[in-house]
């Protein structure tokens, strides 16, 4: 009677131990973006507004311009940008990315960390070009 008790206990550890491998490979990547909104100095958003995303490295790494995005906001006031096929899991820290904002005679900068596997969201306030 000990054999079969034996037998299926250790079938069970197996079993376990088979799952426990491969568990940690099924984690699901999240999303990695980044949300850019334009407002004007009286708070208004800014819709059709030109927004460019760029890495600006002091020592490049490799090419900064895959990086580069560009789009207009929409109705809202936001420029979505979406960064999950640039990341890898287990890679510690993203990118810091400089915004250029620009509608009509009206101009904005920024700066923005993206996060990996996160929504990031900055405001950019337009002013008059100089």
């Amino acid at each position: 009677m000990t054999r079969p008790v034996l037998r299926s206990a250790l079938t069970g550890v197996m079993v376990l131990a088979t799952v426990a491998m491969f568990l940690p490979s099924c984690t699901k990547e999240q999303p990695t973006t980044a949300i850019i909104k334009v407002v004007k100095e009286d708070g208004t958003v800014v819709s059709d507004a030109f927004v460019k995303l760029y890495a600006d490295p002091q020592f490049p790494l490799g090419d900064p311009n895959r990086l580069t995005k560009e789009k207009y906001t929409n109705g809202a006031g936001e420029a979505e940008f979406d960064y999950t096929d640039f990341y890898e899991q287990g890679q510690s820290g993203f990118a810091v990315l400089d915004i250029l904002c620009t509608y009509d005679t009206l101009v904005g900068e920024g700066i923005i960390k993206i996060e990996e596997e996160e929504t990031n969201r900055e405001t950019v306030i337009l002013l008059p070009a100089q």
